[in-house]
């Protein structure tokens, strides 16, 4: 098939990107370094401005645990992983068993984002070393759920964040924006709730997750249409 120019059209559902072409250049790279810099700057100020207010929040939130209100909590928290990792993982099967290399590509791309977040969200962890308030604070906040790692950000949020961003690009229809910000909500509650982190931790988790998930689906769009750009020469 050609275009109006006479050049073979690459139609999007034949699109598949080897998996040698998913790089960052280095201005790409340095762009990141400098807007986690500014994330850095602008939490570890916000933090230590609002520490009260902070801590004033999650009291308020973690002393309203009850028991069945910990259970549904429970599950929100625990589903995670399984969500974060299912997602992609279903949607490129999917695609590989009905040959639609589409899906192939967007299952990729969700999986990439919540690669990078967990990259990012850890090294921010270990870096920062913020104590979980339950240890901080352990007269005034109960923990009701295994927690280890350091306490900024939110690793929970910043994943289902991540996913939920990915999908809604990729899927921008109402009836799964809603249900997947809504569930990335909840998870974020579920760790407050269950006194295991700072409402500071769940919001920089949260827009930690959802600006990894933006800035990978554009890198994404750029590579697609390179690899477009690339099949057309091709054939000249």
């Amino acid at each position: 098939m050609t275009n109006s120019k006479g050049l073979p059209q690459i139609t999007h559902d034949k699109l598949i990107i080897p998996f040698g072409t998913f790089y960052l250049c280095r201005h790409q790279f340095q762009l990141m370094r400098h807007s986690l810099f500014i994330f850095l700057v602008f939490f570890g100020s916000l933090a230590t401005f609002s520490q009260n207010a902070d801590i004033d929040l999650l009291k308020k939130i973690n002393g309203s645990y009850t028991p069945r209100g910990g259970g549904v909590m429970e599950v929100f928290t625990h589903s995670v992983n399984p969500i974060c990792l299912g997602v992609p993982a279903g949607i490129f099967i999917t695609g590989a068993v009905k040959k639609d290399k589409v899906l192939m590509v967007n299952g990729l791309e969700i999986g990439s984002a919540s690669f990078v977040t967990g990259l990012f969200t850890a090294g921010l962890k270990w870096g920062i070393d913020r104590e979980r308030p339950f240890v901080t604070y352990p007269n005034d906040i109960t923990k009701y759920t295994s927690a280890g790692s350091p306490s900024f950000p939110s690793g929970h949020t910043s994943m289902a964040f991540s996913t939920a961003t990915s999908v809604s690009l990729l899927y921008p229809k109402w009836y799964v924006i809603v249900p997947a910000y809504s569930y990335a909500c909840a998870v974020g509650y579920s760790r407050m709730y269950l006194g295991v982190h700072y409402p500071s931790d769940v919001l920089a988790g949260a827009l930690l997750g959802s600006g990894t998930a933006i800035g990978t689906h554009y890198l994404f769009r750029y590579l697609k249409k390179r690899y477009v750009a690339k099949k057309q020469m091709a054939f000249l």
